[in-house]
């Protein structure tokens, strides 16, 4: 089992002031024999009586490393990696990518960070450290 990112709580706090239930922590997934998946959250809302609920998983990035871009190198894998797995499993959920504020600000706004997002078209959550609030909804 790997180790819970340093902003798991605060992720997971913000996302129940949104309005959204955490109905797994982790999100497992077993893929196949070899191959088992651990999405940090997994959430569900329900938007009105007749849309229904909608569901998403979150991955939570912390981003303290010494190089973001290397980071973001990682994330991007997991990211991917983690949609296929929830498109055989859980196809109703809809994967995001949790990042604090500030990281969002100084680097995910990147001329190419911002293109490897729209290529691979994924989804950010952008989140208030210290507020537990989510400031965006990057789709």
């Amino acid at each position: 089992m790997s180790a819970k990112d340093i902003f798991h709580n605060t992720v997971r706090s913000a996302l129940e002031k949104d309005g959204w239930t955490i109905t797994r922590d982790p999100l497992f997934l077993k893929v196949t024999l070899q191959v088992k998946i651990q999405i940090d959250l997994g959430a569900e809302k329900l938007l009105s009586a007749e849309r229904g609920t909608q569901k998403i998983a979150v991955e939570v990035k912390s981003f303290v490393g010494l190089s973001a871009l290397s980071e973001f190198h990682t994330a991007v894998g997991q990211f991917l990696n983690y949609r296929v797995a929830l498109e055989k499993m859980e196809s109703e959920r809809v994967l995001y990518l949790a990042v604090p504020k500030d990281i969002y600000q100084d680097f995910f706004t990147d001329l190419f960070v911002q293109a490897v997002l729209e290529r691979y078209q994924i989804k950010v959550l952008v989140f208030h450290v210290q507020k537990q609030e989510i400031t965006l909804w990057k789709d």
